[in-house]
This record gives C-alpha cells, structure tokens and sequence, in this order.
C-alpha cells in the first residue's frame, strides 16, 4: 500500500487498516474539509500523526491545533473529538492495547 494512493471523500473520513499485529493496529485516515465532528473514547491509546495537511481536535476540553508533522499520544479513557480538518489529510493513527 502506498499511504499517498487515496481518494479524498466528499464528506466525511476514510479509515483503512494498514497492519494488525499483537496489541499494535495502524490505520490510515483521510479526511475531507467536510466533516461532522464525532466524539471518540476508545479502551487503546492512540498515537496520531498528520501526514498531510491539517485539524483542530478538542481533546478532554482542550483545543489542539495539528498540522503537517505533527503529532500527538491520545490515552485510553481520553474523550476527543476531530472539530475540523483540512481537505485531503492524511494522518496514521497507532492504537496501542
């Protein structure tokens, strides 16, 4: 698989599963800029990185602002919610159990 092979939805967020290994799942996300913010409190950390472009997440409460490189370590029990995200982003996200 190439990560950079895509096509971006009108709306919305593709997931594809990449690798599942032991307590390890890697999983591609591209997002369209047309999204409906959706809360998410998963049981695994979750480790994110924006390949391309960019988003706003509120995590616990808290605004946090991800661009291009950047990354982040979401715990397990950790409410969050994707508010906006930029056309065609490409993140990985590292689900850790």
């Amino acid at each position: 698989m190439n990560i950079y092979e895509y096509i971006t939805p009108p709306k919305g967020e593709i997931f594809d599963n990449i690798l599942q290994h032991k307590n390890i799942q890697i999983t591609r996300i591209i997002s369209s800029e047309n999204i409906t913010p959706k809360e998410y409190n998963q049981d695994v950390d979750e480790w994110v990185i924006v390949i391309e472009g960019g988003a706003i997440l509120d995590i616990n409460g808290e605004r946090k602002s991800l661009q291009k490189g950047d990354s982040i370590l979401i715990r397990a029990h950790t409410p969050h919610t994707v508010l906006s995200t930029v056309e065609d982003t490409i993140w990985l996200a590292i689900y850790i159990s």
